[in-house]
């Protein structure tokens, strides 16, 4: 495989976070992992900060 077919983490990740178009009400960010609550619900986690929220 050529290097010029392999995508770079960093734009890979731009890409995710452009289709979700999350961002932590705490600090902005677009860092954002969306998880499994308690109750079967979604939650969502900052992963430059650690808040969460649902």
């Amino acid at each position: 495989m050529s290097a010029s077919s392999v995508e770079e983490p960093d734009e890979l990740l731009a890409a995710a976070e452009a289709r979700t178009g999350l961002s932590c009400p705490s600090c902005g960010s677009s860092h954002v992992a969306q998880v499994l609550g308690d109750n079967g619900g979604i939650s969502y986690v900052c992963t430059a900060c650690g808040h969460s929220w649902s």
